[in-house]
């Protein structure tokens, strides 16, 4: 199924603007479903925004018309834009692939904070 890595994380004042990309290699196949998730510390981790191959995106409640997720030209990439950040979205941030009924692929994360 191959591998994501994510980049693109880093540290933001309250109010900035962060995008996150995330690039797959050694599939041959292309992911139906990608997606973002995220981890801070002491919880578990939560769906931020996923995107289907045909472009239905679907987001958390808590970052509907702040964050934007969509899939670059090249196979298995996606990208989260991130505007008008909070110190609550502080978190890894994990880049997920599905492929069919074969189990998720995920990336190794990527650290976002966010200060106040």
């Amino acid at each position: 199924q191959g591998r994501l890595e994510e980049s693109g994380g880093g540290l933001v004042q309250a109010g900035g603007s962060l995008r996150l990309s995330c690039a797959g290699s050694g599939s041959i196949f292309s992911f139906n479903v990608m997606g973002w998730y995220r981890q801070a510390p002491g919880k578990q981790r939560d769906l931020v925004a996923t995107i289907t191959s045909g472009g239905s995106t679907n987001y958390a409640d808590s970052v509907k018309g702040r964050f934007t997720i969509s899939r670059g030209n090249a196979k298995n990439t996606v990208y989260l834009q991130m505007n008008n950040l909070k110190p609550e979205d502080t978190a890894v941030y994990y880049c997920n692939g599905v492929l069919g009924g074969l189990a998720p692929v995920w990336g190794q994360g990527t650290q976002v904070t966010v200060s106040s």
